[in-house]
Order: C-alpha cells, then sequence, then structure tokens
C-alpha cells in the first residue's frame, strides 16, 4: 500500500458510484490487545461483503483522510484512513494506520464479493 492520492482515491470512488458493489468495512482500537491488560477498553466494528449502491462518494481531509459513501437512505464512513491500493482485482483498498503502523480502519470496495 501507498500513501493516499486524494486524486486517485476519488477516481475510484466516482467509478463504483451507482453500481452496486461489496464492501469490507472493519475498525479496531487493538481489541486483540485487551487479554494483556485488563483496564484497557477495546471496541471494534467488522462488516464484510455487504451489498450496496452508492449515490456518490468523497475523500476529504488533509490527511488521515475520510470517505464517505451517500447512499438513498443513509451513509457509509470512515474515517483515519492513511494508504490505499488499487489491487489487480480492480478493487480499491483504503486503510489506516495508527503510529504504531497497526491497522486501526479499513475501507475496501470491490464489484465482487471480498473471499
Amino acid at each position: 500500500m501507498e500513501d493516499i492520492n486524494v486524486q486517485q482515491v476519488q477516481h475510484m470512488i466516482n467509478q463504483f458510484a451507482r453500481e452496486t458493489v461489496f464492501i469490507h468495512l472493519e475498525t479496531t482500537n487493538g481489541a486483540y490487545a485487551s487479554h494483556k491488560d485488563e483496564s484497557f477498553f477495546s471496541s471494534g466494528a467488522y462488516i464484510r461483503n455487504a451489498e450496496i449502491c452508492y449515490e456518490h462518494g468523497k475523500i476529504k481531509g488533509d490527511g488521515p483522510y475520510r470517505v464517505g459513501l451517500k447512499m438513498p437512505v443513509g451513509w457509509v464512513y470512515a474515517e483515519g484512513l492513511t494508504h490505499f491500493e488499487i489491487d489487480d482485482q480492480g478493487r480499491l483498498l483504503l486503510a489506516g494506520h495508527d503510529f504504531e503502523g497497526k491497522l486501526a480502519v479499513a475501507l475496501q470496495i470491490s464489484k465482487t464479493p471480498f473471499e
């Protein structure tokens, strides 16, 4: 993955708009580390292969970035994004890494389900 290029990411967001796509969205603040420190409150969210069709989407911010995908009756939103990749299957893969390089958030968009 490389640092986010706003123009490339926006172009890909636009390419997927108004089409049925699959998203993967997850957040974590270290859920797997809570067993080492019982006072640490861990949280996270995970959704994979949610089928959506968004009207339009935007990437905003100066870095870390946020991406919002506007659907007819709501939003999909991810904040804290730092890196991106367009893989060999044409999927847009976005990730946010914390100051230690650990994954904090991921948003991925694909025309086909994720395996």
